[in-house]
C-alpha cells in the first residue's frame, strides 16, 4: 500500500469514523500526505490570490484528522478523549506525539481487533 493510499483510506473509508483502531502507519502516513497537500494548497492559494483556499482545505480534513488520531489512541488502549491532552502547552503536545508513536496493543482490546492481524 502506497503512502497516498493511507491518506485516501482515511478520507474515503473513515472520514468521520471514531470507532476501531488505526495502525501507526495509517496515522503517520495520513499526517505526512496531509502536510504535503496543505503546503501545496497554501502555495497555490497564494499564487492565484485566494489564500482562503488553504482554510477551506484545513476545514475539510479537520474531522478525518481528529478521527484517525482517535483511532490511533484506541490502538494503544486509550480513549479518544486523550486527544485533549494536546491542549496543554508544550508538554501536552509532546505527550500526544509520544502516544501516537508507541506501538499499539498486539491483541484485541476494548476498541476492536488488532489492525495488523487483518493485513497478515
Amino acid at each position: 500500500m502506497g503512502f497516498f493510499d493511507w491518506y485516501l483510506k482515511c478520507i474515503k473509508n473513515h472520514y468521520a469514523d471514531f470507532e476501531g483502531r488505526a495502525r501507526r502507519t495509517e496515522y503517520w502516513m495520513f499526517l505526512l500526505v496531509n502536510l504535503i497537500i496543505a503546503i501545496v494548497v497554501y502555495l497555490i492559494g497564494r499564487a492565484i490570490g485566494f489564500p482562503v483556499l488553504y482554510t477551506l482545505y484545513s476545514l475539510a480534513v479537520l474531522v478525518p484528522g481528529i478521527a484517525v488520531g482517535v483511532r490511533r489512541l484506541h490502538d494503544t488502549g486509550r480513549s479518544g478523549w486523550w486527544w485533549l491532552i494536546a491542549l496543554i502547552p508544550v508538554i501536552g503536545t509532546i505527550w500526544i506525539i509520544v502516544l501516537f508513536a508507541i506501538p499499539g496493543d498486539q491483541a484485541a482490546n476494548q476498541y476492536g481487533a488488532d489492525p495488523k492481524e487483518s493485513v497478515a
